[in-house]
């Protein structure tokens, strides 16, 4: 237990799919779990942190295939090898306390004998599964839960399923899951719980399929040979083993279960919030305390995704702008409970606008007019003033009340100031608690651009020029800034951790003035403070130049297409026998009974019409061709294709498994001839 703790506090993200191909939607939930868990540190709990990679399933095994390697070398090269899960947590700063894999020995291990107690206890039965399935998402349903025959989750193609199968007695614990969504908050935001009951409950819960038989990839069912446990089985019941539940691994779940909170994407909170607390009742354990369904990471409007080609790359915006400043972009500029669309753009103009502009400003000018105008330290009696004491006292007794200014002249804005910075940490609590961390910090910059307003207001450099007459009152000036920034980097450590030790560095703050308790205290920095002015922390960003740069970086690269491989050399005799005509198309329309051929009625100059049937239905409409002027070998004896005369070839160009008509300019009349 950590010194003065307040308590046990269990926070997770999902067990993520192994993705070949990472992007920074992947980081959003975690970034926002380890911001949490880092502010649940700083108020004092002891705090377990998991997250971690969810490997089994069809489509591993499938992707496992198609690379040549086994389900398990192709997840571990995905989760430790480079630029793989692990590092990606590393690079964004994740500090979780624990990392679990579905693979893990002991996990496996415990799911066979969690299947069997609820097999045991009837809540699992055998049967036949007859469906639809999406291989993505690994998720079943029904034909009332498609939306336009397609999964109503990530909207692609659904397969029919039948195979041997075991159920779970969903349907069992339909009015249980329907009360504690409706009347109580296991599941916020809100909006999410309309979801779940109007959309799965109220409509018939049906049993879950919760085995299958057609693939070996997944955790087997001990008991009965060929059946794998289904992979949101397995996965949901991570959030326990990896505190011990059914494995001696870990010895820590009466210190931590029921979780806190579950931090889930919204597309899986229907596992989350009806699957999960059923088999939790149908075991008769304690439920999670809280679900909170979180949006979607979007880029250009749509999800982020692999197979939608628009994947953003976090090593590459890390590198250009730095991991604070990526993390907090992701926390400050979206609600947490609602999708964000993400653009190069935002994420240049947040960087800018408060790291370079505000916070950075607020510090580089403080700490450098300490050194111009103090020689790097302020005097005695620089520190806070008894009217400013009096004035935080009441403000803290009276949060709902706040503080009305009545003084005039500079006093005011010093009032003003500390009382606006010393009440600051309970409006960053309150919104903390509540998960919308876009409000926390819009509290903490209120507050740091209140900060630069005050520099504009006493002009320090206008009380310089008369030391000897202003030189308290300028001192004094500093030193609240100095406090003022102290307290808005403890409040900004969950988020820009890395950031906010070289702030503090800056600042000469040591590890009392970093604490929990010290961000509601005005005046923990010492009258005499001695700031250095370090490096820029936020150097302001060429907006221009930059989004030029990422459009250079993140341009595909043209794919290698193979040449087709060059035929004989042949005499120039046998060349001039080809008869290569301009014709133009009169008619066009697809064969029937073939996928490849298109026919072709043709103009070739002769009065007579010419019929061509050429494979290039995969690549043009018909109704496309009409009236274009294209080439023909006209002098090719005739054959027949699908039943049907064909006089002649028409000309294309081929590259790869592309082909391309020869187009010509319409002046060249039909008949002309390629010479």
């Amino acid at each position: 237990m950590c010194q003065q703790c307040r308590g046990n506090y269990y926070i997770t993200t999902p067990i993520y799919y192994p993705s070949a191909k990472l992007h920074i939607g992947h980081a959003y939930c975690t970034v926002a779990t380890d911001a949490m868990a880092r502010y649940k540190r700083l108020q004092g709990y002891n705090v377990m942190f998991l997250t971690g990679t969810d490997e089994h399933g069809q489509k591993i095994e499938d992707k496992a295939k198609e690379a040549g390697v086994t389900p398990k070398e192709y997840v571990d090269n995905i989760v430790e090898g480079e630029k793989g899960v692990r590092d990606l947590w590393k690079l964004m700063n994740i500090s979780n306390d624990r990392f679990i894999r579905t693979t893990d020995d002991y996990h496996v291990a415990a799911v066979q004998k969690i299947f069997k107690k609820m097999y045991d206890n009837g809540d699992i039965y055998k049967g036949t599964y007859r469906g639809k399935y999406c291989k993505p998402c690994e998720s079943f349903w029904t034909e009332s839960q498609l939306v336009d025959g397609k999964c109503p989750d990530c909207g692609r193609e659904v397969v029919d399923a039948e195979e041997e199968a075991y159920f779970f007695r969903l349907s069992k614990y339909a009015s249980r899951v329907r009360d504690l969504l409706v009347n109580t908050d296991f599941l916020e935001p809100r909006s999410r719980v309309n979801e779940m009951v109007n959309n799965f409950i109220d409509p018939g819960l049906e049993d879950l399929c919760v085995s299958r038989t057609s693939f070996t990839w997944g955790v087997p069912v001990d008991f009965d040979p060929g059946h794998v446990v289904y992979v949101w089985v397995d996965a949901l019941f991570n959030y326990m083993t990896a505190l011990g539940f059914q494995n001696d691994k870990y010895h820590d779940l009466e210190a931590f279960w029921p979780a806190d909170v579950h931090f889930v994407g919204k597309e899986i909170v229907r596992f989350h919030s009806i699957i999960w607390p059923a088999m939790l009742m149908s075991l008769n354990l304690p439920l999670p305390k809280k679900v909170y369904g979180h949006g979607w990471l979007n880029f250009g409007g749509e999800k982020m995704s692999k197979s939608r080609g628009n994947v953003v790359d976090p090593y590459i915006l890390a590198e250009k702008f730095g991991v604070d400043a990526l993390r907090f972009f992701m926390l400050r500029t979206f609600p947490f409970g609602s999708d964000g669309n993400f653009t190069n753009e935002s994420l240049i103009n947040t960087i800018n606008l408060d790291l370079a502009n505000d916070l950075g400003n607020l510090l580089s000018r403080t700490t450098a007019m300490v050194g111009k105008y103090f020689g790097g330290k302020l005097p005695a009696g620089s520190g806070v003033t008894e009217a400013e004491r009096q004035a935080v006292e009441l403000v803290q007794s009276k949060p709902e009340g706040g503080y009305i200014v009545t003084a005039e002249g500079p006093e005011k804005t010093d009032a003003e100031l500390v009382t606006l910075a010393a009440s600051l940490r309970d409006r960053y609590e309150e919104q903390m608690e509540r998960y919308q961390f876009q409000n926390a910090l819009e509290a903490v910059f209120k507050v740091i651009r209140r900060a630069n307003k005050y520099i504009d207001e006493n002009a320090p450099w206008v009380l310089a020029k008369d030391l000897a007459a202003n030189g308290a009152r300028l001192a004094h000036v500093l030193y609240n800034l100095l406090e003022t920034t102290r307290i808005c980097g403890v409040l900004l450590t969950p988020f820009m951790p890395g950031s906010m030790d070289k702030l503090f560095a800056q600042l000469g703050v040591g590890d009392e003035g970093r604490t929990w308790d010290s961000a509601a205290q005005w005046g923990v920095l010492p009258e005499e403070a001695a700031p250095v002015k370090g490096e820029n922390l936020f150097p302001r960003i060429d907006m221009e130049k930059e989004l030029a740069a990422l459009e250079a970086l993140n341009k595909p690269a043209a794919p290698a297409i193979p040449l087709a491989e060059a035929k004989p050399e042949i005499a120039f005799d046998d060349f001039e026998k080809l008869d290569l005509t301009v014709v133009k198309v009169l008619a066009c329309e697809k064969v029937k009974k073939s996928e490849k051929l298109l026919k072709f009625t043709l103009d070739d100059g002769t009065g007579a019409p010419r019929t061509i049937l050429s494979g290039i239905a995969k690549y043009y409409q018909p109704e496309e061709l009409l009236g274009k002027t294209l080439v023909a070998v006209t002098n090719l004896a005739p054959r027949k294709m699908m039943g049907q005369l064909s006089c002649g070839m028409l000309l294309s160009a081929e590259r790869g498994d592309q082909l391309h008509l020869v187009k010509l300019s319409d002046e060249i009349l039909p008949g002309s001839r390629l010479v």
